[in-house]
């Protein structure tokens, strides 16, 4: 399928970008989840096992920063519609080779929620670099996608 700028939602008719007007959707629940991960050594993943990281609690640190992330996705992403966040849950789990890390966002609006899942994600994995990064400098953030999303006109979606 070819595209034209007047074919993509964010675009105007001169190929300019604008805001999407969603003030005619219907409010529905929505939900996405996101995940990626944070590649560490062995030696910051034995120190994040072992709870010593040299600033502290750095999943707790990650944890809150990904929430306050989704919080504030309107102020990083352009065109993203500033919506009310009925909840948001950011996981960490210490695996053998890092962080994986899984945000699940829900609101009841008129647009979606993948941005702010996906902004949880990757500001969660930038506050646990930033807590790490006295042990394991080359701390490298990898696969922040979109996983599944539910809600809205389009329904369903899940990563196969």
């Amino acid at each position: 399928m070819t595209t034209t700028p007047t074919s993509l939602s964010h675009l105007d008719a001169a190929g300019q970008a604008r805001m999407v007007d969603v003030s005619v959707k219907p409010v529905t629940a929505r939900m996405a989840r996101a995940s990626g991960r944070v590649q560490l050594s062995a030696e910051a993943v034995a120190v994040l096992r072992a709870g010593q990281a040299p600033k502290g609690d750095a999943l707790a640190v990650a944890r809150i920063a990904g929430i306050q992330g989704a919080k504030r996705t309107p102020d990083v992403v352009p065109l993203c519609h500033p919506i009310a966040l009925h909840g948001v849950t950011v996981d960490l789990e210490v695996a053998d080779h890092g962080v994986v890390i899984t945000a699940i966002v829900r609101t009841a609006d008129r647009t979606g929620v993948e941005m702010e899942a996906l902004t949880a994600v990757a500001v969660a994995g930038l506050a646990l670099v930033d807590m790490i990064k006295g042990v394991d400098p080359a701390a490298v953030m990898t696969d922040i996608r979109l996983e599944e999303k539910t809600g809205g006109t389009s329904g369903k979606w899940q990563r196969s």
